[in-house]
C-alpha cells in the first residue's frame, strides 16, 4: 500500500519506460512528475504525453523546465535536424546518434534540486540499460556515481534516495510490468519523430515494438509502418 506521506519526483518524459516507472512510484506514495524539454525532435508530442500520464495518476505537482544547453549544444540526431536519425535495431558496442551527450546528468540533478525543495525522499528515473540503446549514461555505474553526488552535493540533513526500478528489465519484462500495474501505455510516446503516428523505422519505435512483441501484448499505438 502506498505511503501517503511519501512524496517522490518521477522524471517523466511521457515515454514507455517514464510511465511504467511512474506506476512502480505511485505504488509506493505520493507523485510529483518532472518533464525536461530541451529541443528533442518530439517534444511537443512528448509534452502531451507527460501531461495525459500525469492526469491519469492525478498527478498536482508537475514542473516543466527547459534545458536549452543541451540544444545548444548538439551532438545529437534528437536535437541537430542536420542529423539523421537512425532506423532499426541497436548495434552492439556502439553509442547511437540518439545520444544526447550527458542528458541523463542535466536531468537528474534538475530532479534533485526540485526533490530537495519539495522536500520529496526519491527522484525516479526510468532508464533502461540491459535492452536499450546503449547510452553510457543509463549503465548502473553512472547511478551508482549520481548517488555520491546527491550525498555530498546537497543539505546535511538531505536524503534523496535515486530509484531506477527497470535499469536490469528488458523490453517485453517492462511491458508486462505495466500491464499488470495497469499503466497507461496507450498514453505515451515513445517515437523519436513529431507526429500523431510513430514511424515504426526509429530505433526507439523497434525497441517499444519488439518488446510488446516478445511480451505477447498488443501495442495500443498506431504506427505509420502498419
Amino acid at each position: 500500500m502506498a505511503d501517503e506521506g511519501a512524496l517522490a519526483v518521477v522524471l517523466m518524459s511521457g515515454g514507455l519506460d517514464s510511465c511504467v516507472t511512474a506506476a512502480l512510484a505511485h505504488q509506493k506514495g505520493r507523485l510529483a512528475a518532472c518533464h525536461l524539454q530541451y529541443g528533442q525532435r518530439s517534444e511537443d508530442r512528448e509534452l502531451e504525453a507527460f501531461h495525459a500520464v500525469c492526469n491519469h495518476y492525478g498527478v498536482e505537482e508537475r514542473l516543466v523546465a527547459r534545458l536549452p544547453a543541451l540544444e545548444q549544444v548538439g551532438g545529437s540526431s534528437l536535437t541537430d535536424r542536420a542529423i539523421p536519425v537512425r532506423e532499426g535495431p541497436p548495434e552492439p558496442g556502439v553509442v547511437p546518434t540518439s545520444y544526447v551527450p550527458f542528458r541523463n546528468t542535466h536531468m537528474l540533478a534538475a530532479g534533485v534540486s526540485w526533490a530537495e525543495t519539495l522536500g520529496a525522499s526519491s527522484v525516479w528515473c526510468g532508464a533502461v540499460w540491459d535492452d536499450s540503446s546503449g547510452y553510457p549514461d543509463c549503465r548502473e555505474v553512472f547511478f551508482e556515481a549520481f548517488r555520491e553526488v546527491v550525498k555530498f552535493g546537497t543539505r546535511p540533513e538531505t536524503k534523496i534516495e535515486i530509484v531506477t526500478p527497470i535499469v536490469h528489465l528488458n523490453k517485453a519484462e517492462i511491458v508486462r510490468v505495466g500491464h499488470r500495474l495497469g499503466a497507461p501505455m496507450q498514453l505515451t510516446w515513445s517515437c523519436y519523430h513529431e507526429g500523431t503516428v510513430a514511424c515504426g523505422r526509429c530505433e526507439s519505435c523497434f525497441l517499444r515494438l519488439k518488446g510488446f512483441a516478445e511480451a505477447g501484448i498488443s501495442d495500443p499505438l498506431a504506427y505509420a509502418t502498419e
